[in-house]
């Protein structure tokens, strides 16, 4: 085939680009909301039921574990679906589960609320149908730019942080609730009615999902993906649900206030993540990476010593939130660089559920290594550094991480041995 007619071959993706970009980013905007509903109202569940920093912990972990097992097969289902199936299924019973939330917490049962937590886990799982469904409505070398766009949509956790607690103070706790219940209700709907999916989907083959996962599981790049996102999802994951008890812990602030500084925090991440990912398909996904571990090393360090001014700690935190939003952005940038294109939606849910893993465990540890006596969190800092800097090392190997263009993109196909 010529290249004229290859040309004319293709399909025409810049019809509905942007439209359909920015409503699954809006869609995954009230996924994240729904999901991290939880951590804003941690200090409220803890005094309520008189729970342990531990406790505490565990609840606030448990929706993100099971948003990110859940991605693996989430992603693999989006590929064969398509995005806007899946995100009118998700978002669809995501409504009623934070009803749910809504009821068990008034009834001070932590095992019960619990095990909603985890079913609400569910609502985190938008984020492995969007990047395969923006990523097929973009070009190979703007990939970087589309998926950096849709990961802002983890400003949903800003929006929880901020919105949540001022909004249970205003209107009361079943209330907000059902206020959150009804915006993912009406998300659901304009998903079915609005969203298309992209027309280079047209004519692919639908392959079943356990081959493709086990073919995803078997590429090097893979697991070497999931560990870089593991570590830079995970923390700002962590932080963003778990920043709330953190500030009331060591720093005495009620809810409102915790909230309000937990979404300038989770703000930051989301603006540096299409920068991050824009910068990826410009320079290359190595180079952001490398920036982004590198900052986050010192940055740990430096927050683990507890500076007492905010004017001090809290540029700190805003700068980790920055350099943890281009590396989200990077690292996914490398996603459409590396995997096969059929397989984006299957790796790239593998990919996001290591970095929902990676935000599940960092709020155990932190609960598990607080020193109540000196209000420190040293030691579970000092942790994020070293998971850092091996991140870094391991951003120096993984292959397809510089300049591309979109005729010229490498694919690492490296079975695991």
């Amino acid at each position: 085939m010529s290249s004229v007619e290859a040309a004319s071959a293709a399909p025409n993706l810049k019809q509905g680009q942007l439209k359909n970009l920015v409503l699954a980013t809006l869609a995954s905007t009230v996924g994240f909301w729904a999901w991290t509903i939880v951590g804003p109202l941690s200090k409220r569940y803890a005094g309520e039921m008189s729970l342990t920093p531990g406790q505490t912990a565990i609840l606030v972990a448990m929706p993100i574990f099971v948003g990110s097992i859940a991605r693996v097969p989430v992603g693999a289902l989006t590929d064969k679906y398509g995005g806007r199936v899946m995100f009118t299924v998700i978002l669809g019973i995501t409504a009623p589960l934070v009803l749910l939330t809504g009821l068990v917490g008034q009834l001070n049962n932590f095992p019960l609320l619990v095990a909603v937590a985890f079913f609400l886990g569910i609502a985190g799982t938008v984020f492995a149908i969007g990047i395969p469904f923006c990523s097929a409505w973009y070009e190979s070398n703007r990939k970087g730019f589309a998926t950096g766009v849709f990961g802002a949509g983890m400003v949903g956790t800003a929006v929880s942080a901020f919105f949540t607690p001022r909004l249970v103070a205003a209107t009361g706790y079943m209330t907000t609730h059902i206020i959150i219940a009804a915006i993912v209700a009406v998300s659901a709907l304009l998903c079915w009615l609005m969203l298309r999916d992209s027309p280079a989907r047209a004519g692919r083959k639908v392959e079943p999902m356990m081959p493709k996962l086990k073919q995803a599981f078997s590429l090097k790049v893979t697991w070497q993906l999931c560990f870089l996102y593991a570590v830079v999802f995970g923390a700002f994951v962590a932080f963003s649900n778990y920043l709330p008890t953190y500030l009331a812990n060591v720093y005495e602030y009620d809810p409102t206030a915790a909230g309000t500084r937990t979404a300038g925090f989770a703000l930051a991440a989301v603006i540096a993540r299409p920068i991050g990912g824009t910068l990826a398909d410009k320079f290359g996904p190595k180079i952001v990476t490398l920036t982004s571990f590198g900052g986050a090393i010192v940055l740990a360090m430096l927050v683990a010593f507890q500076p007492d001014a905010e004017h001090v700690y809290g540029p700190l935190f805003l700068a980790m939130a920055v350099f943890l939003g281009l590396g989200t952005g990077g690292v996914f940038g490398w996603v459409g660089r590396a995997a096969p294109a059929k397989d984006v939606g299957t790796i790239g849910g593998i990919i996001a559920a290591a970095g929902g893993l990676g935000g599940y465990f960092p709020p155990l540890v932190m609960g598990a290594t607080y020193n109540p006596d000196n209000r420190s969190y040293f030691v579970g800092l000092t942790l994020l550094a070293v998971f850092a800097a091996l991140a870094f090392l391991l951003s120096l190997v993984v292959r397809n991480g510089g300049k591309t263009n979109e005729n010229d993109r490498p694919v690492e196909q490296t079975p695991v041995k």
